[in-house]
């Protein structure tokens, strides 16, 4: 039993690991890069909510600092910008898997039409930054009162 599992550590499990990794590469569809298709290692990553009153989009970002993320928006289109920290490196020990990167990234976001944002506010909090994007009056939602006849 223990002669499989001695077997198993051989780094054939690596190599397909690498194989398979290298196959979604190859075989990824461009053309489903939507909010509800995330490329695989895509950073920072987000949530996105709606309210009767605006567009919330949640970054998380942790190691990030306040300053550290620019975040801008033109043509319904938001951008998130900046710089992460590299991890500092360890000579002595031996990584086996390192999915923390660090360096430049970049991510934009397709938002949806009648959102003002000249109105937009961020927060940051914990790692965590909110960027609150109001809707347009027209947009909102509106009671209309019956009268009775």
């Amino acid at each position: 039993m223990f002669a499989d599992l001695k077997r198993l550590d051989s780094g054939l499990w690596q190599e397909l690991g690498g194989l398979r990794q290298w196959l979604d590469e190859v075989m990824s569809d461009p053309a489903a890069a939507d909010i509800r298709a995330v490329p695989r290692g895509s950073f920072p990553m987000i949530n996105l909510a709606r309210t009767d009153d605006a567009v919330r989009v949640y970054v998380f970002a942790p190691g990030l600092a306040a300053d550290a993320l620019e975040i801008s928006i033109q043509d319904n289109l938001l951008t998130l910008r900046g710089e992460r920290p590299a991890a500092p490196d360890n000579d002595e020990r031996v990584e086996f898997r390192r999915e923390r990167f660090g360096g430049d990234f970049s991510r934009t976001i397709a938002l949806p039409d009648g959102l003002d944002g000249e109105r937009a506010e961020a927060r940051y909090r914990d790692g965590v930054f909110e960027v609150v994007l109001p809707k347009r009056e027209e947009l909102k939602p509106r009671r209309i009162s019956v009268q009775a006849a």
